[in-house]
């Protein structure tokens, strides 16, 4: 799985912001943050009431709010290809952590975006303004940070890329789909909805995406394709980002590794007239199994199908990019042929 840590400017402003909290302090609001973001307490309120509420979700939360964001952008862009936005909306972001995983994703684009950050919480925006006062990437210093509510039919401005980021299983099920359609209707080229890796979350991303594709929206990532997802029963479809831990984060999560894996579930979508791209061929599911010879990927196909390809070693160079090849990965991976054409697909793959 990819690591995903947090840039230096956004580390240095956390800690420096919050030194002062610690986990006697935090504990409090930190369980009832726990139970909004496994979406078991569904709210019509501000989840994050207070200064406190705020400090403590962005002490325990935001560095893996960033790398789960910051994933899944990442996995857009690679299929989206030369597309920049030039306007983002951060739906429901809080303290920023999607303003920032959009900054650092776009951070070599000819000319720098706009970030609006629109959230129902002062204090989180309020903390989330603070914390970007000296961020390095223009689009993070110069955000905009609106106060407006998320229930009901919200009015959104329209912007080239949304993030909805761990917002939708906040709501209550009569706001849910409501915000989404709106999402909807303010994406002018990509939109990207991220929720935990877990049975409900992924359930709600299945949701969100069925509304995307009725909308008119294209899947970009991760499924290649727009057809229903073929992930049923008691499996779920999620990823996972590696997220390195600061002193401060090991304090309040009480742990002592030095990471934490963050696992989660997104839908990244498209306005095909704005982003003219093409989903991934196939997309890595699970962890590779790489054995004597051979590696083993379980796919989601084009065709809408789950589906496992053995490479092996008379695949040639197919089988080095195999290896290196990660969960949550397209196959076969974009590549260059030396001719400077586009890679061929690899050779037949056995079935199991």
């Amino acid at each position: 799985m990819p690591t995903v840590p947090l840039p230096d400017d956004l580390r240095d402003a956390l800690t420096d912001r919050l030194r002062a909290t610690v986990p006697s302090r935090a504990w409090p609001q930190v369980e009832r943050l726990i139970e909004n973001y496994r979406g078991t307490t569904p709210t019509a309120a501000p989840v994050l009431r207070d200064a406190a509420d705020a400090a403590a979700y962005a002490a325990y939360r935001m560095p893996a709010t960033y790398a789960a964001v910051r994933a899944a952008l990442e996995a857009l862009r690679e299929q989206a290809g030369a597309w920049t936005p030039a306007t983002h909306l951060d739906l429901g972001g809080g303290t920023g952590a999607a303003t920032w995983a959009v900054a650092g994703t776009w951070a070599d684009a000819p000319a720098p975006h706009t970030s609006t950050v629109l959230d129902w919480s002062q204090a989180a925006l309020d903390l989330g303004r603070d914390l970007a006062r000296l961020a390095e990437l223009p689009a993070v210093r110069d955000a905009a940070w609106t106060r407006a509510p998320l229930g009901g039919t919200p009015r959104l401005p329209a912007a080239d890329l949304v993030t909805v980021s761990y917002v939708v299983g906040e709501l209550t099920a009569a706001d849910r789909g409501a915000l989404v359609d709106a999402a909807a209707a303010a994406t002018r080229g990509a939109l990207v909805i991220a929720e935990p890796g877990t049975p409900d979350g992924y359930a709600r991303i299945v949701e969100a995406r069925a509304r995307l594709v009725a909308a008119g929206l294209t899947v970009l990532a991760p499924c290649p394709h727009d057809a229903a997802c073929p992930v049923t029963g008691t499996d779920w479809c999620h990823f996972a980002a590696r997220v390195p831990r600061t002193s401060l984060h090991r304090r309040i999560k009480g742990g002592t590794l030095p990471y934490e894996d963050e696992k989660f579930s997104y839908v990244a979508a498209v306005r095909p007239a704005a982003v003219p791209a093409v989903p991934a061929a196939n997309r890595v599911v699970r962890h590779p199994q790489i054995r004597k010879g051979q590696v083993l990927l379980d796919l989601c196909t084009r065709d809408g199908a789950l589906t496992r390809a053995t490479v092996t070693k008379r695949h040639g160079a197919d089988y080095r990019v195999a290896r290196d090849t990660d969960w949550g990965d397209p196959w076969p991976p974009p590549a260059t042929a030396p001719d400077g054409g586009q890679r061929p697909e690899p050779a037949p793959q056995s079935q199991p």
